[in-house]
């Protein structure tokens, strides 16, 4: 199953255009991923796709996530519709 994005939406396709905009130190929130998520080297990342609404539409949007070695992508969430 694909992930979620916002806990609610699956992921259509591949995410394309991915970029890593922080990491390490950089991340604000890190204290509370590695407490909820474990894993080291994390990275903040962003990426374009589309996904499925619940009424089944799908749009264009832009995800933004974190991931880290041996956990995976957690927490996507959509920042802009496009």
């Amino acid at each position: 199953m694909p992930p979620l994005v916002n806990g609610r939406w699956p992921i259509v396709g591949e995410l394309r255009d991915i970029e890593v905009f922080a990491s390490g130190r950089g991340i604000r929130d890190l204290p509370r991923l590695v407490e909820l998520h474990g894993g080291k080297n994390w990275r903040k990342c962003k990426g374009f796709g589309y996904i499925r609404l619940d009424g089944g539409e799908v749009v264009a949007c832009e995800i933004h996530w974190y991931e880290a070695h041996g956990v995976g992508k957690v927490e996507l969430k959509v920042k802009e519709w496009l």
